[in-house]
């Protein structure tokens, strides 16, 4: 408004950011080391086999899920609804 408050609707989408930022980050370093570690140059940590295991049979890995919004759908779906949720965050900030 005016004064710079922000209405409920925005303290939501800031608070859903905060969440789904955390969650990209998360993937998104945890992929990059997954692909070190596959290259040889860092050492593959249970972590990192435990995710790339998940990723062999088509599940959410554990240390996404943990920072994940809760879902039951195979990593294919999961992925493609992530996208589709940040794209909608995206509008809806436009707006």
């Amino acid at each position: 408004n005016e004064r710079g408050e922000l209405n409920s609707l925005q303290i939501v989408l800031l608070h859903e950011m905060g969440r789904f930022n955390k969650l990209i980050n998360t993937v998104s370093s945890s992929l990059s080391e997954l692909g070190k570690a596959i290259k040889g140059l860092v050492v593959m940590s249970a972590e990192l086999d435990s995710m790339y295991s998940a990723m062999l049979t088509n599940a959410v890995p554990e240390i996404w899920a943990k920072v994940a919004y809760p879902s039951l759908k195979p990593l294919s779906s999961w992925m493609k609804d992530l996208d589709e949720r940040v794209l909608f965050m995206r509008s809806w900030l436009k707006l």
